[in-house]
């Protein structure tokens, strides 16, 4: 998976946003308001995604390319390499578990607004 297919991706997930809030090297990917995912356009081989903490600490050691989140809370956030040993199976369930975690997180109004009745 390269950046733009990681943003293509992440872009056809509901009520997602993308935009530079940082600076302009760091893509942010939100939804209703909440960031769940983060690339370095410069560098392009990882991205920090949200995660249970517990998953979190099972992936860091099942996977080399999973990593303690980079200048993130590391207990909630990892940083997934994305040079090509992971599948993109295992990358696109990485980036719905936070997806998720960020969704179940909204008001249950915003919920209803993005989503409709849940």
């Amino acid at each position: 998976m390269n950046t733009e297919e990681l943003r293509d991706y992440c872009l056809k997930k509901t009520a997602v946003t993308e935009s530079f809030p940082f600076d302009n090297d760091t893509l942010v990917f939100k939804a209703g308001g909440k960031i769940f995912l983060l690339v370095s356009l410069d560098k392009g081989n990882s991205f920090n995604a949200k995660c249970d903490p517990e998953r979190a600490v099972e992936l860091r050691e099942r996977f080399t390319e999973v990593q303690p989140g980079y200048h993130m809370n590391k207990t909630h956030w990892n940083t997934v390499y994305i040079d090509g040993s992971l599948t993109h199976k295992e990358l696109c369930e990485m980036i719905d578990h936070s997806y998720d975690l960020i969704i179940k997180s909204l008001p249950k109004k915003l919920k209803a607004e993005l989503f409709g009745v849940l």
